[in-house]
């Protein structure tokens, strides 16, 4: 069970679609107390009763907004894909879904003037909120690892490769390749103050990671591995280099496509395995349709 808990989680980082999301989920629960009435809010008594019941919904797309939206913007570290799991999501959701617990109830004391005088007590709402919360969240959020992980292995499962990324196997076949490389396939990476330089042969190229302010340029010298650190946003060196087969995969990944050995899925989606599997680069979901369609056109 621990092990499914820690096992990777996609996450929806776009705020807008978030912000659609809490919408809906504001929406349905006013409109389901505006309907059914539960927790003896049939037998309430009150001028503007309906709007005072969608209220609640109004709650609910506060602090779903605020928990979803909000914070991911203000920690996005906290949220990153890359961190983020099964249990993590289970932990986000319950304690969304408290919170709009404890934020209704406090709006429900607002509109009867009291804080503790109501049909529910604070420990009755948080307990039933719990238990009618747990397991829907719970299956919904397994039934969506499990389809997303079908989803991804079975499609990477089906990419056939053809790379050579373990052709240069020692300091001879090195010497021998660079003699084949013709100039066009060099290319000078130039950092942000123009002073600071990188030639390489793309076909050397593994991928380049960005990291705040710089990029780690990934390549084969002299069959090593080495990492160079450039000051550039990756949009910029990914210009510089203009080669095709070395593209965008990720908003923090430019990957040479000619290296790619393997490909597997999870359920956030696909890694690019390079290098004889040392590095793994993931695919973000906007990339996945285009970057797949050209892996299997090499």
């Amino acid at each position: 069970m621990f092990r499914l808990l820690n096992q990777p989680y996609p996450i929806d980082d776009s705020p807008l679609r978030q912000l659609s999301k809490a919408a809906v989920i504001g929406l349905f629960v006013g409109l389901f107390l505006l309907v059914f009435q539960p927790f003896g809010l049939n037998l309430w008594e009150t001028s503007y009763k309906a709007i005072k019941i969608l209220g609640f919904g109004l709650v609910t797309f506060l602090v779903t907004a605020v928990n979803f939206v909000l914070l991911r913007l203000l920690f996005p570290a906290l949220f990153a894909e890359d961190r983020w799991t099964v249990g993590r999501d289970m932990v986000a959701v319950m304690a969304n879904i408290l919170l709009i617990a404890v934020a209704n109830r406090l709006y429900l004391g607002w509109l009867l003037g009291s804080t503790d005088s109501s049909e529910m007590s604070w420990s009755g709402m948080i307990i039933v909120t719990f238990v009618v919360g747990i397991f829907p969240v719970i299956g919904m959020i397994l039934a969506n690892y499990i389809t997303q992980l079908k989803k991804y292995s079975n499609a990477a499962a089906a990419i056939p490769i053809h790379s050579h990324s373990a052709e240069i196997a020692s300091p001879t076949d090195a010497l021998s390749e660079n003699l084949k490389q013709s100039a066009d396939t060099t290319v000078t990476l130039v950092a942000e103050n123009e002073k600071d330089t990188l030639s390489l042969s793309t076909d050397a190229l593994l991928y380049i990671e960005s990291s705040d302010n710089y990029c780690t340029v990934v390549h084969l010298k002299n069959t090593q591995v080495t990492k160079p650190l450039l000051r550039s946003s990756l949009s910029r060196l990914e210009k510089q280099i203009g080669r095709p087969h070395i593209v965008r995969c990720h908003r923090s990944y430019v990957v040479n496509l000619d290296r790619v050995e393997r490909v597997t899925g999870n359920a956030q989606g696909y890694k690019l395995h390079l290098f004889s599997g040392q590095f793994a680069v993931p695919v973000a979901r906007q990339y996945n349709e285009t970057l797949i369609a050209e892996l299997k056109a090499l």
